[in-house]
């Protein structure tokens, strides 16, 4: 590995790349642009192109992509176009990439989900130039970040609307801080810091399991007698294989400007966590999509493959994507910073408050951004946040929050002090005033919020979208009742009691894995939305429609057409899912029972004829159990195919997806029980495939 910091954005088209090779000019536009929007002309974009490709070229690139994050894709989409011209008369080519083909691409879109928005015949669609985000070069490659839309403007991807979003932050932020007196802010933004986990397996026992290959999960397996109950796996020391893995991953990362920051083992048998630091979100989005990327054609260099699913072993936990958020200025103001004397910070006691209205209000809306049919696997486990969305405080805003919601105004704030382990060699430390809760779904971790929910294999977008919508529709409110007032100070006090006590319902600082969680949720009126499929419908809910539409983010028309996408993902996930099953059922694990069985007959008679009056019950009882066993795994087999049928056979993505829930998805449930029971009874070398011992424990 070479030294972080002579590699760190060494393939990134920079700001300080870009102004040592353009005109002073056409700097200081571009910088204006990004800052404060615009209209970006070739003026700006054809010098900027001319400097990219020579920059490119000098890198070793032959061609440049469009990146661009098709909706529900979780990889990203590019074409690549080499920088050829037509050739002249001497039949000589020319580096050729103008200002137009940096602004603007035409891929196919008829290809991509659109959720009805265009026909099939309908194929054209634009990218277009994103010029938040920088260019990099990729395996000699110029990748331009952009966003991808129809021919009649409807966003296709998942980052316009992201884009949308922070406009609509950022104007209501602006308004929210002007409230306060601040003068000195000119741009409030989000930012991300999204935490991501996977699991490692060896390739060549990956390809000895469809279940990996077709669906990314394992759909039939029994636990080994050792999982994760001894809890030695999280942050133990790291494989000297996947160390090498993680090294060239991070080498790569940082050459393309990606700050990767963490790196640890996880709880569960061969899973891991890389982390990055904050940065804008929708620079954070591209860079996940980058290294969701990069996490798998790295472990293919090093003969493994990287799971993304976020339930690949039951029994074990599962991945998730913990998407950390936080708003803020450019004058450094940090909407969830309370300070060391919260009761004090009305701003951050208002945010607080209109957080708070803003998650109970859009609970489902959350929950369904988050997911996707793999997600249900882990929500609610005892590994992950439950399906109930719930915000944890800690101890010292909860204690301001109480003080609030008891006397209309707090007093006071908690401090814990500090942390002395009485031993003389080691420090006395300032203890941090919150303690952690890996229950909630959506948890204060002292100058963000960690929404816990997002699924490993998915987009930030939705997530992200949703949570600067909803935070700029609160802030608006706000800002409304509250501009012009004559005693300001007052009135934000009766506005925080108010909208707190409106809402207290939906904060939560226990243990959202117990049993009593779900009971005192269901008192409190809380959705539990056990399936994504319960969810969806909040994309078209009335308030949710007229939330997008107020701040231009999206129409009613592109959430009915996202609602329907994702429905249609989750039909064909548990249809991929089941079609596996009956496959490997039928052409795997079948004949290698049969076959078992078979020899177990005969042993049973060669024993008993070559000692009459043998004990040969226990091979009997195998026998039997077995064979019965093998009979329910092809009448559940039968059984699926039926069960597909009747969903393929309802007429609209809504019902079809609940048919695949219901019917289909229950009866998998049936064949998974009886293959992992033969598992348990057939002996290993007869068994048809790599069991979990063989894929989770990876040297």
């Amino acid at each position: 590995m070479n030294n972080l910091a002579e590699i760190f954005g060494a393939d990134v088209f920079n700001g300080a790349t870009m102004k040592a090779m353009v005109a002073p000019e056409v700097y200081e536009k571009f910088v204006q642009l990004s800052k404060e929007g615009g209209e970006i002309t070739r003026e700006i974009a054809d010098p900027i192109a001319a400097a990219m490709k020579e920059w490119a070229i000098g890198k070793g690139a032959t061609h440049f992509t469009h990146v661009f994050q098709p909706y529900i894709i979780s990889i990203h989409a590019e074409k690549h176009d080499s920088f050829c011209s037509l050739p002249n008369a001497e039949g000589k080519v020319e580096a050729d990439f103008s200002g137009k083909d940096l602004m603007m691409g035409e891929p196919d879109a008829s290809s991509f989900p659109s959720g009805g928005l265009r026909q099939t015949s309908a194929a054209r669609g634009y990218t277009v130039w994103d010029i938040t985000s920088p260019a990099y070069v990729k395996e000699k490659i110029l990748c331009i970040p952009t966003v991808f839309c129809s021919y009649t403007g409807e966003a296709l991807d998942t980052k316009t609307p992201l884009l949308r979003s922070m406009d609509a932050v950022n104007e209501q932020g602006l308004r929210l801080l002007k409230l306060f007196g601040n003068t000195t802010a000119t741009k409030v933004t989000s930012y991300v810091g999204p935490e991501q986990e996977f699991f490692l397996v060896d390739r060549k026992l990956w390809e000895q399991r469809p279940d990996l290959v077709y669906a990314g999960r394992t759909l039939f397996g029994t636990l080994p007698p050792k999982g994760q109950e001894m809890d030695d796996q999280y942050f133990s020391s790291i494989p000297t294989r996947i160390k090498a893995y993680l090294n060239d991953l991070n080498e790569q990362l940082w050459r393309l400007g990606i700050t990767a920051k963490t790196e640890h083992k996880e709880v569960a048998p061969g899973q891991y966590e890389v982390a990055p630091i904050f940065s804008i979100s929708t620079v954070a989005l591209d860079s996940n999509y980058v290294l969701m990327d990069a996490l798998k054609k790295t472990a293919a260099k090093h003969d493994l493959v990287c799971l993304l699913h976020e339930k690949p072993y039951a029994g074990v936990n599962g991945s998730g994507k913990h998407n950390n958020w936080s708003i803020g200025a450019d004058d450094g103001t940090n909407f969830f910073k309370p300070g060391k004397e919260p009761h004090q910070n009305k701003l951050f006691l208002l945010v607080l408050a209109c957080l708070t209205k803003a998650v109970d209000q859009n609970a489902v809306l959350l929950r369904a951004s988050a997911s996707n049919a793999g997600n249900d696997h882990r929500l609610g486990a005892n590994e992950a946040p439950p399906a109930i969305i719930s915000m944890y405080l800690g101890d010292q805003v909860g204690d301001v929050v109480d003080q609030i919601l008891e006397n209309g105004v707090a007093t006071h704030s908690l401090h814990t002090g500090k942390l002395d382990l009485g031993v003389s060699t080691l420090p006395v430390l300032d203890k941090d005033p919150t303690d952690r809760n890996r229950t909630s779904p959506f948890a204060f971790t002292g100058n963000r919020f960690e929404f816990r929910m997002v699924a490993s294999s998915n987009s930030i977008g939705d997530a992200n979208t949703v949570l600067n919508t909803m935070m700029a529709d609160v802030f608006c409110e706000a800002c409304d009742a509250l501009e012009g007032v004559e005693n300001f100070d007052a009135a934000v006090d009766k506005y925080i009691y108010e909208t707190l006590n409106a809402h207290q319902r939906v904060i939560f600082n226990g243990n959202g894995y117990s049993e009593e969680w779900p009971l005192e949720a269901a008192k409190r009126g809380l959705p539990n939305k056990k399936s994504v499929v319960d969810a969806l419908p909040a994309y078209t809910y009335d308030g949710t429609v007229k939330m997008f539409e107020k701040f231009h983010v999206l129409t009613r028309s592109e959430l009915e057409a996202r609602e329907n996408i994702l429905e249609e993902q989750y039909s064909g996930i548990i249809n991929i899912e089941a079609k596996t099953m009956v496959y490997m059922a039928s052409n795997l694990i079948e004949p290698a029972v049969i076959k078992y069985v078979t020899e177990l007959a005969r042993s049973i008679s060669t024993i008993q004829k070559a000692c009459p009056g043998a004990d040969t019950s226990v091979q009997e009882d195998a026998l039997v159990k077995i064979s019965a066993l093998l009979a329910e795994t092809k009448a559940a087999s039968d059984a699926i195919d039926v069960a597909v049928a009747y969903a393929s056979s309802k007429e609209d993505s809504k019902s079809i997806a609940r048919a695949y829930r219901d019917q289909v998805f229950s009866q998998m449930a049936v064949l998974r029980n009886a293959v992992d029971t033969l598992e348990g009874l057939v002996a290993k070398e007869a068994w048809p495939m790599p069991t979990y011992g063989d894929l989770l424990f990876l040297d």
